[in-house]
């Protein structure tokens, strides 16, 4: 659905510029004009309906379709600027940058997400790796408890999950 809107948005931007056409010179057969013609632009994008999810939700269920579909909406707003849009991480993961900090992980199955049982990845996501690990552990990775409730977490670690392969899904600590 997001695909469908920015492809939309992008089409009718570029029919702003065809319309607006040459403003002058030989082309138009008119002189060229020292100033681009002001074009408003009124249509606001549509907003995206998240999908609903039926019942409560006690988990990153990957078999909840619902739960999935939220979950990959969410994922791409909140997640994939670090994450990757595929989940795969910034490069050189695994190496401390100048500050101390490490980059973003995978969360495919190249990373060490699945090395985590769920209770332990949504509580990372709801509170953020610092305040989770303690110690002075230092971290890029925020709490998103402030922004997504319980069930919108629970829905991006459902999407993560259903990209794995079967085998990492059934190789993950419970």
């Amino acid at each position: 659905m997001i695909r469908g809107t920015l492809l939309s948005l992008s089409l009718a931007s570029a029919l702003v510029i065809l319309a607006c056409g040459p403003s002058g010179g030989e082309e138009s057969g008119q002189p060229l004009q020292s100033e681009a013609p002001t074009v408003e632009v009124t249509a606001t994008p549509t907003e995206v309906s998240l999908p609903q999810v039926d019942g409560p939700v006690d988990g990153a269920d990957v078999s909840n379709t619902q739960l999935v579909a939220l979950g990959e909406i969410l994922y791409q707003q909140y997640c994939a600027s670090c994450h990757g849009a595929e989940l795969e991480g910034q490069a050189n993961w695994k190496i401390r940058d100048e500050n101390g900090f490490l980059p973003a992980p995978p969360h495919d199955e190249t990373g060490h997400t699945w090395h985590h049982p769920d209770e332990q990845l949504f509580e990372i996501t709801k509170i953020g790796t610092e305040a989770y690990v303690g110690s002075g552990y230092r971290s890029n990775m925020i709490g998103f408890g402030d922004q997504l409730d319980d069930t919108e977490i629970w829905a991006v670690l459902a999407y993560i999950k259903s990209q794995w392969p079967a085998r990492t899904q059934r190789a993950q600590p419970k």
